[in-house]
C-alpha cells in the first residue's frame, strides 16, 4: 500500500475521485434535508422522519437484488445507471410538495443509494486485486469524510441564508453531484459480468441466494452491532452533551471536525496492517475495547466542571474514532474475504444493510441506553461492542470454512 494519502494512479484513482463527486453534494444534503423538507415543502418533523425510515428500510431491502444485477450484467454499467438513478431521485425533491410524492422520491434514492453502494463494490472488486482493496477502501473512506466536510461547509451557508433559492441550490448541486460521478465511472475499465452461477454453490444457494449462507448472515449481523457506534456524533453525543454534561453545545460541532479529520488523516496508516482473515479479525477485536474504553470515557463526562467535561469528551471522542477506523479495516477485509468471487455485488449488498440498520434502529437503542440508563448504558454499549468483536472470530471461522470447504482456513483466520 502507499504511504500516500493520494490512491495509485488508474482504477484506485478514478474510483476515489467518483467518491469525491458525489460525497460534496451528499454533505450539503445531509445538514440541509431536514429543514428542507420540514420548512420548504412544509412536512411534519415526525412525517419526514417516518417517510425516511420507510424508504431506508426498502433500499435495504433492494441492495441484495441489485448487487447480483451488478454480478450478473455487469458492474460498471450498473453503478452508472444507478449513480443516474439517485441524481433523478434527488432532483426531484425539488418539485414535491406532499407526503406521499416526498415517501416515493425518498424510496427510489434510497433503493438507487444501496444499490449503488453494492455495485461500487462488485466493480473494485473486479479491478483492484484482492490484497489492495481495504487500503484502497481505506482511501475512499478518507475521500469520502473530505467530500462530506466540504459539502458540509457548503450547506451550513445554505443555512445561514435561509432562503427557498438557497435550499434549492444544495438539492441541485447533490443532483449533479451524483451525475459527475456517472461520468467519472465511465471512465473505469468494463467489468466483465460473473453471469449465472451454474452448478453448486458455494456459500449460497439459488433463489435465497446469500440469505441461505448462514455464516456469512451471523458474520453481517455482528457487524451491525458493531455499527450501533454510527448515530453516536449525530444523536447520542449532541444529546449526551446538552442533557448530562456541563459542557457548552458548540462541543459537539468540535468533535464532529475531530473525528472527520482524524479519519482523513489516518484512515489509510490504521487499515495497512490488515492484509487478511487473522488481521482483519484482529483489528475488530483491539477496535471493540477500544470501544469499551471510550464508553467508559464518555459515562465519566458526567462528572465535573465544564472544563473537565469538554477534556473527558475530548478523550472520549478520540478513542471512539480510533475503535471506528480499526473497525472498519477489519470488516471490510472480512465482507470480501467471504464472498464468492462470482457474487460479489450481491454479498457486499447485504452487509451494506448493516449501515441501514444501524442508522434506523441506532437512534431509539442509543437514546434508551444513554438518555435512559445514563452512564451505565454507556458501559452496555460497550459491552456489547466487545462481545460482538470477539464472537466475530468464530463467526468469520465458519463462513470461511463454509466458502473454502476446507477446515484450515477457519483455523486460521481467527486465532
Amino acid at each position: 500500500m502507499t504511504n500516500s494519502l493520494v490512491p495509485p494512479a488508474g482504477p484506485q484513482r478514478v474510483l476515489a475521485l467518483a467518491q469525491l463527486a458525489n460525497s460534496v453534494g451528499d454533505g450539503a444534503f445531509y445538514v440541509t434535508s431536514a429543514l428542507y423538507f420540514t420548512h420548504v415543502v412544509g412536512l411534519d418533523p415526525a412525517r419526514v422522519g417516518l417517510g425516511l425510515t420507510l424508504a431506508w428500510g426498502v433500499g435495504s431491502l433492494a441492495g441484495v437484488p441489485l448487487g447480483r444485477l451488478a454480478d450478473r450484467r455487469g458492474p460498471r454499467g450498473t453503478a452508472v445507471l444507478l449513480a443516474l438513478a439517485t441524481g433523478l431521485a434527488v432532483a426531484s425533491f425539488l418539485v414535491v410538495r406532499g407526503f406521499w410524492p416526498f415517501v416515493a422520491a425518498a424510496v427510489v434514492y434510497a433503493t438507487a443509494q444501496s444499490g449503488l453502494a453494492a455495485a461500487r463494490q462488485a466493480l473494485l472488486a473486479g479491478l483492484v486485486p484482492a490484497g489492495e482493496r481495504t487500503g484502497l477502501l481505506a482511501h475512499l473512506q478518507s475521500t469520502l469524510n473530505a467530500g462530506l466536510a466540504v459539502g458540509a461547509g457548503l450547506g451550513g451557508l445554505a443555512l445561514h441564508a435561509g432562503t427557498k433559492a438557497a435550499y434549492l441550490g444544495v438539492f441541485a448541486l447533490d443532483a449533479v453531484s451524483f451525475l459527475l460521478c456517472a461520468g467519472v465511472l465511465l471512465r473505469l475499465p468494463a467489468v466483465a459480468p460473473s453471469g449465472v452461477v451454474k452448478g453448486p454453490v458455494k456459500g449460497a444457494a439459488a433463489g435465497l441466494g446469500v440469505l441461505r449462507d448462514r455464516p456469512y448472515v451471523v458474520v453481517a449481523a455482528l457487524n451491525t452491532v458493531l455499527l450501533l457506534r454510527m448515530p453516536l456524533l449525530s444523536l447520542g453525543l449532541p444529546l449526551w452533551i446538552a442533557e448530562r454534561t456541563a459542557a457548552p453545545t458548540w462541543v459537539v460541532s468540535a468533535l464532529f471536525v475531530l473525528n472527520t479529520g482524524a479519519v482523513m488523516a489516518f484512515q489509510v496508516r490504521m487499515a495497512r496492517g490488515v492484509r487478511g482473515l487473522a488481521t482483519a479479525v484482529r483489528a475488530v477485536r483491539r477496535s471493540g475495547w477500544v470501544m469499551l474504553g471510550a464508553c467508559a470515557v464518555f459515562a465519566l463526562s458526567a462528572q465535573g466542571s465544564a472544563v473537565v467535561a469538554v477534556g473527558v469528551l475530548v478523550v472520549g471522542s478520540v478513542l471512539l474514532v480510533v475503535a471506528e477506523m480499526g473497525q472498519s479495516a477489519g470488516s471490510w477485509q472480512v465482507s470480501f474475504d467471504l464472498a464468492p468471487a462470482e457474487r460479489v455485488g450481491e454479498y457486499q449488498g447485504f452487509f451494506g444493510t448493516g449501515v441501514t440498520v444501524a442508522r434506523t434502529a441506532g437512534p431509539l437503542v442509543l437514546t434508551t441506553l444513554l438518555m435512559g440508563w445514563g452512564p451505565v448504558g454507556w458501559l452496555v454499549l460497550g459491552a456489547a461492542t466487545v462481545a460482538a468483536s470477539y464472537a466475530m472470530g468464530p463467526a468469520t471461522r465458519a463462513a470461511a470454512r463454509r466458502a473454502s470447504g476446507l477446515g484450515a482456513n477457519g483455523v486460521a483466520c481467527a486465532r
